[in-house]
């Protein structure tokens, strides 16, 4: 019995280093070179921001949702008309959902590292292509 509360609070310890990793993230948004600024727009018609890495694979833009917060990724499925704004220069996009061999080419071409995964809780990863609209 004693073995299983010490799982279960190294579980829940788990689950609070996750929360307030991807919390941190999601407030603080790091931008660098290799970050992109993605605008969507909600059900309630309402544009969000979001910072996200650039992924480039055979010279096409792709966005991943790498983490279980994923709204903007809800939103460009939903809408898919959205703004990207690189190294200050905003433009229309169109947001295409990928799947099977194109996705799997652009997943192995971007690889996560167990470390971040560890940190994020192994979340699903999903890609959006980015088309110029």
């Amino acid at each position: 019995m004693k073995a299983v509360k010490i799982l279960f609070f190294l579980a829940l310890a788990y689950v609070g280093v996750v929360v307030a990793f991807e919390s941190l993230l999601g407030y603080f948004q790091p931008a660098n070179a290799s970050t992109m600024v993605i605008a969507t727009t909600g059900s309630d018609g309402v544009p969000s921001e979001r910072v996200l890495a650039q992924a480039k694979h055979d010279d096409k833009l792709y966005a991943a949702a790498n983490h279980w917060p994923r709204a903007w990724y809800r939103e460009a499925l939903a809408n898919p008309a959205v703004q990207v704004t690189i190294d200050g220069v905003t433009g229309n996009y169109r947001a295409v959902p990928i799947d099977g061999a194109e996705h799997d080419a652009v997943n192995a071409s971007r690889p996560l590292g167990i470390g971040f995964r560890i940190l994020t809780g192994f979340p699903p990863r999903y890609f959006v292509r980015l088309d110029p609209a």
